[in-house]
């Protein structure tokens, strides 16, 4: 018996003394991280920034776990635009900094203009007189075009550049959803307007190929030229060589021969080529600093003068938090929340000017509704300047159109003047294929109108009046494009129904008044406000450390992980059947789909 006290006190005292140890180091951690994040990091002479081009990058960081520092994984997951940008421009002014390294390139971008932007802040970096050299095993197409504005590219002895154009298939469900005995309901105005087709059609509308060859077409141009001039190769015979070979799989003594890269080398021969560049002897080390460190070193850019807030939108327009969930959470653009955001900017006397940064596809018609008149409220008190970042359509663009200003990338997809709706009728599943029924009664005809839309078969006269509700929608659409563009409504309904356009394209029917960057931007809202001297603060402002610790936001569930694995393909369909009941929002303002590259 004393035996048995004697362990089960010492299993206690184990317990209770490894529970203390582990708070301690909880706590110590918190408090590292904390100090941490109001350090700045000194740069050593003689220091090269080294770009990780791997991960995602995307208009903003992701809110990624505070810990993710302290794992060393601060470099490989989501990185912001905005981040990088902002580090560049400190290391192009600091001294101390000789150069950039760009290491690794399967980086995904959530849009071509992400990549342009991020290549253009490097061309930038390079007017200071500095380097910037080029390493990686395999350079996937979109971190590729980055790397063309180095000065020498290098690549692993069994790599590969991964140069193939753009382009991709789409998913159509319609024929499991006609297994499944499920049928899309659609009311829609636009013949472009391409986002009901992967549900109501078995393949790609002539309207939607015509207009994604288009701009396909377009970003490919502005991309080839980009990377024909930065590797000093002639335009066509860049063409074609993409064209008449699988690059992946050419030899690197080709890609040296066709000058897309310079030089074949394993990693200790590029760190000897850094150390050249730095006039270091062979055993020096070479002081890095990461994109981490690079963030904590303190900017020299002095915030004098009057004040320009830059509002960053971005993600799917939704009419609360609780919808974008359904859509697989992410961030997003919820309508109330950006509207109140953005009257507070109205109401603040210390902003002269705002500089509307939005980055989305669209979404809901009335969220999106309710964003364009706050900016309308911003407008009639102070300048306002839209800044188009991937993307700017449909609802993206609904929610620009009030500015008095709009400046976009040359990439930048935007247009798609249209609006939707898609409601699942599950009758053919319900009733024919399980045999499910139905009956009841109601003091109106149309009392149960949303039960008759997906469970029941005569739901014509409904679909007629809901087409017509779409039809408002869109003649709305038009008159806010009209009266914030200075058109009439006909001349924007030429240019719309629906249709993407590309941002150079764009600017020649009136959608877009400059081609140019967030800077250009920025600049444009001093213009209008007559601001000689100023700064810009950024709203809404990233989460510290302790809010990142604290966030309940549910990116994803383990039955949700189990449910994908289990459906396979069938995944995505029913997920979207599922997201399409539950959805509130009838009347969707949306373009046709993703265009994240890698």
């Amino acid at each position: 018996m004393k035996q048995f006290l004697k362990m089960t006190l010492a299993t206690i005292c184990g317990i209770v003394i490894v529970s203390v140890a582990t708070g301690l180091f909880f706590v110590i951690s918190l408090v590292g991280m904390a100090a941490s994040e109001s350090a700045s990091t000194k740069v050593k002479e003689n220091s090269v920034f080294v770009l990780k081009l791997s991960g995602s990058v995307n208009e903003r960081s992701e809110e990624g776990t505070p810990f993710d520092d302290l794992l060393g994984m601060g470099d490989t997951g989501s990185m912001g635009l905005d981040d990088l940008i902002a580090c560049i421009r400190k290391a192009k002014d600091n001294e101390d900094i000789k150069g950039i390294y760009i290491e690794g390139g399967q980086a995904a971008f959530d849009s071509p203009a992400t990549a342009q932007q991020l290549r253009d802040a490097l061309k930038d970096f390079k007017t200071s007189g500095k380097w910037i050299v080029a390493y990686a095993n395999t350079y996937a197409q979109a971190s590729y075009y980055v790397a063309t504005v180095a000065d020498k590219i290098y690549l692993n002895g069994e790599g590969a550049v991964d140069l193939h154009g753009l382009g991709g298939k789409s998913e159509y469900y319609k024929g499991l959803y006609d297994k499944l005995g499920v049928k899309y309901l659609c009311a829609k105005v636009g013949k472009y307007k391409s986002y009901v087709e992967s549900n109501t059609l078995t393949g790609m509308s002539d309207y939607d190929r015509e207009q994604r060859q288009a701009y396909l077409s377009g970003i490919w141009n502005h991309w080839v030229k980009d990377m024909a001039q930065g590797r000093k190769v002639k335009v066509d015979e860049l063409n074609k060589l993409v064209n008449d070979s699988v690059m992946m799989f050419a030899p690197a003594e080709l890609l040296v021969k066709a000058k897309l890269v310079d030089k074949v080398m394993f990693p200790e021969e590029v760190k000897a080529e850094i150390k050249n560049r730095l006039k270091l002897d062979t055993d020096d080390e070479v002081n890095q600093l990461t994109l981490s460190d690079m963030l904590n070193v303190k900017s020299k850019k002095k915030e004098d003068g009057e004040k320009i807030a830059v509002y960053y939108a971005y993600g799917s327009i939704v009419d609360s938090e609780d919808m974008n969930m359904l859509n697989g959470g992410g961030h997003c653009i919820v309508g109330k929340t950006v509207a109140d955001d953005l009257r507070k900017l109205a109401d603040d006397d210390d902003v002269k000017a705002v500089v509307f940064r939005v980055n989305s596809g669209g979404g809901s018609a009335v969220a999106s509704e309710y964003i364009r008149h706050a900016v309308k409220l911003i407008k009639a008190k102070k300048p306002v300047v839209v800044s188009m970042g991937g993307a700017a359509a449909s609802g993206g663009y609904w929610i620009s159109s009030p500015a008095n200003y709009i400046i976009a990338e040359p990439t930048t997809i935007t247009g798609s003047i249209g609006i939707f709706g898609l409601i699942p009728n599950l009758s053919g599943l319900v009733t024919d294929k399980l045999g499910v029924t139905f009956d009841g009664v109601k003091t109106h005809q149309f009392a149960d109108y949303e039960t008759e839309l997906v469970l029941g078969k005569d739901n014509d006269e409904i679909m007629r009046q809901m087409q017509n509700y779409i039809n408002r929608g869109y003649q709305n659409f038009l008159n806010v494009v009209a009266e914030g563009r200075g058109l009439k409504p006909e001349q924007v309904n030429e240019i719309a129904q629906g249709r993407v356009w590309l941002a150079s394209d764009a600017i020649n029917i009136k959608l877009v008044d400059k081609l140019g960057s967030l800077d250009d931007a920025v600049k444009k809202a001093a213009e209008l406000a007559k601001l000689k001297e100023y700064h810009t603060a950024t709203y809404p402002a990233e989460p510290g450390w302790f809010e990142k610790l604290m966030s309940n936001d549910n990116k994803g569930s383990y039955l949700d992980g189990e449910i994908r694995q289990l459906l396979g393909d069938a995944y995505l369909p029913l997920m979207q059947i599922r997201n399409d009941l539950k959805n509130n929002s009838r009347m969707q303002a949306r373009m046709l789909d993703d265009i994240r590259v890698k």
